[in-house]
């Protein structure tokens, strides 16, 4: 049987995984400087955790875990014992199974289910740890997640999320903050960025204003697709949804309304003017766009009405980042949710987060070539090996040069040189240390620069002062 892996799934090699890190590392610190702090949660999570929290599309997407490896021998033996009963297998023969059956039955089967992102969990964590926690609580996460999705370009069923959150405070600072922190983040990764910006309480004012106050899922989930499907496909689907002509009408000029954030912010005051919850988004918006703009960061931060972010649980400011060099979806995003750890049974802690897509930052980084030279450099040094005496003679050095920090390497045979050699190159390896009997006897080591191919006579004290007073320079060797 020739081995696979479950697609919208992939293996990564070092090379890809010093890249990853190189990513993880980045916003790791990142995360530090602005105070966060780390933790993780379980890959599995019960299902009543998860279900409900993303919305009935959310809900399709979670992959449920079968309760053990042979429940469903449980489940045939069940049914076998039903049929050895002839009052029972007569009832199941005329019976169909209803809705609540079938329900029933699929409880029976999954209890738990891998989790859908970062941020469920994270509230579930919280009112876990209420009593071990200091509000407001600023914490980050870098862990996989999981989506039964069709895979496609820029979408998997496994990737990984970057979390920051803050809660135990509604202060829009936070919102400041998270943008300015997003900025930092694509400044140190080299991505030009756009920053798009809306807030649930205009979107819930706008549905007031057309009337359809009780459709703003259905508005919120059609308008968040305008750039994947187009506006004649996002109409149609409100169409589906119930929406009447003449609401979708009045939709049109206000989720396509253009000009700068203050013009687009007072057209917005006079069309609201009716709806007190859409006023106070403008209000919340105003002032996080007023301060970020203080800032003066190097990311476009743009107010973008047609950004509704589907999921369910977002209260207020709503964020999505796109690359501006880069054909790929949203590479970050978030937003403020104000009572999410209210389901677990903890009212009023309002929360604000985002979260970066590592995986699409990876397409990203490498369709633009930006991943630095040294993000992908292992091994310095490697030691060539003649035999067990030589190699002896070497394990002190190598040791010397690991305690300082030196990624080296010994070669654990005495294969030809040529071998070894092309070992060294195809790890691309910048130094080779050759020693023989002469290196021996000497006390000192031949070392050979494989990318300009010379080759030097140096004691161990040079080469380790070589090493550390050359830092890895772009073209990963030292002048």
């Amino acid at each position: 049987m020739k081995p696979s892996i479950p697609k919208g799934t992939r293996d990564f090699s070092p090379a890809e995984m010093a890249k990853r890190n190189y990513i993880f590392d980045t916003i790791r610190r990142v995360f530090y400087t602005y105070g966060f702090q780390p933790i993780e949660t379980p890959a599995m999570e019960n299902l009543s955790t998860l279900m409900g929290k993303y919305g009935e599309e959310g809900d399709k997407l979670l992959f449920k875990v079968l309760n053990s490896g042979n429940f469903l021998e449980k489940i045939e033996d069940s049914r076998l014992k039903m049929e050895d009963s002839p009052n029972q297998a007569s009832d199941a023969q005329t019976t169909s199974p209803s809705s609540t059956s079938l329900n029933r039955l699929a409880a029976q089967l999954c209890e738990k289910g891998l989790r859908y992102d970062l941020t469920v969990p994270f509230a579930r964590y919280v009112v876990m740890h209420r009593d071990e926690i200091t509000l407001p609580f600023r914490r980050f996460q870098m862990q996989p997640v999981w989506r039964a999705d069709r895979p496609q370009r820029g979408r998997y069923r496994e990737f990984y999320q970057c979390d920051a959150d803050i809660v135990g405070t509604d202060s829009l600072l936070c919102e400041v903050d998270l943008v300015q922190m997003i900025d930092t983040v694509f400044r140190a990764l080299g991505i030009r960025v756009a920053i798009h910006i809306n807030n649930r309480k205009i979107l819930s004012g706008i549905a007031e204003v057309i009337g359809q106050a009780d459709k703003l899922i259905d508005i919120t989930v059609a308008i968040d697709k305008l750039d994947k499907i187009g506006l004649e496909n996002v109409n149609a689907e409100l169409a589906e949804k119930g929406l009447p002509a003449d609401a979708i009408a009045k939709l049109q000029p206000i989720i396509l309304l253009n000009g700068t954030d203050d013009e687009k912010l007072a057209t917005l005051r006079s069309t609201l003017a009716s709806s007190e919850t859409g006023l106070r988004g403008i209000e919340e918006t105003e002032f996080i766009l007023k301060n970020i703009h203080a800032l003066q960061l190097q990311s476009a931060v743009i107010l973008d009405l047609t950004l509704a972010r589907g999921l369910n649980y977002y209260t207020g400011a709503i964020f999505e980042v796109k690359a501006l060099d880069a054909e790929m979806g949203s590479i970050s995003g978030g937003g403020r949710y104000d009572n999410l750890t209210g389901i677990f049974g903890l009212p009023g802690v309002s929360g604000v987060g985002i979260s970066f897509g590592a995986d699409r930052i990876y397409d990203v980084l490498t369709q633009l070539d930006l991943f630095p030279s040294e993000a992908t450099e292992g091994t310095r040094v490697l030691f060539a090996c003649f035999g067990s005496a030589e190699a002896t003679w070497c394990l002190p050095i190598v040791s010397r040069l690991r305690q300082a920090g030196i990624a080296t390497e010994l070669y654990p045979d005495a294969a030809k040189m040529k071998k070894q050699m092309s070992y060294a190159n195809a790890r691309d390896i910048p130094y080779v240390v050759i020693v023989g009997e002469t290196e021996m006897q000497s006390g000192n080591l031949t070392v050979k620069d494989m990318r300009s191919g010379t080759q030097a006579t140096l004691t161990p004290d040079e080469l380790l002062e070589k090493l550390n007073v050359c830092p890895q320079y772009a073209d990963g060797h030292c002048d």
